[in-house]
């Protein structure tokens, strides 16, 4: 199902500065295609008692609980904007939070871009912090994440 909003976002996610492999998965993030604890219960992989969110928080694993809402990889966009001082509402659903992201400083192209790179680079640390976490039992500090975005904007 693809709404407009998708279609907006589907150009913005290529970014020249970035590897394939990030924009494949903001692409897949933004279409709820990546392998999220609730979409391997919903393809029968995994048992609904096992859809909690990695971290412990004991909310179900959607992208959206992942990526915006939980405490430990969500808190992520805080530091960031601080970091970069933009302040904005965060929506509850990752089309808009992308939009609104990438618009936060002004619409030139040389502020979107930039603002683009950084959703890139947040989601990257995300979604790798998520996987060692489940992979190799290791937890990263919110202060590693901002750390590991700062360093990659680089």
């Amino acid at each position: 199902m693809n709404s407009p909003l998708v279609d907006v976002t589907g150009d913005l996610i290529w970014h020249r500065m970035v590897p394939l492999k990030i924009s494949i998965l903001a692409w897949r993030l933004l279409r709820d295609k990546l392998p999220t604890k609730n979409n391997l219960v919903r393809r029968g992989i995994i048992q609904v008692e096992a859809a909690r969110c990695v971290v412990g928080c004991g909310n179900d694993e959607s992208a959206t609980h992942l990526f915006i809402h939980c405490d430990m990889y969500g808190s992520l966009w805080q530091h960031v904007m601080s970091w970069i001082g933009v302040s904005g509402v965060d929506p509850s659903n990752l089309h808009d939070h992308f939009i609104q992201f990438i618009h936060g400083i002004g619409h030139s192209r040389t502020h979107r871009d930039f603002l683009q790179l950084i959703w890139l680079l947040c989601i990257w640390t995300i979604w790798n912090a998520c996987n060692n976490k489940i992979f190799n039992n290791v937890q990263a500090t919110s202060r590693e994440l901002i750390e590991k975005v700062k360093f990659n904007s680089y």
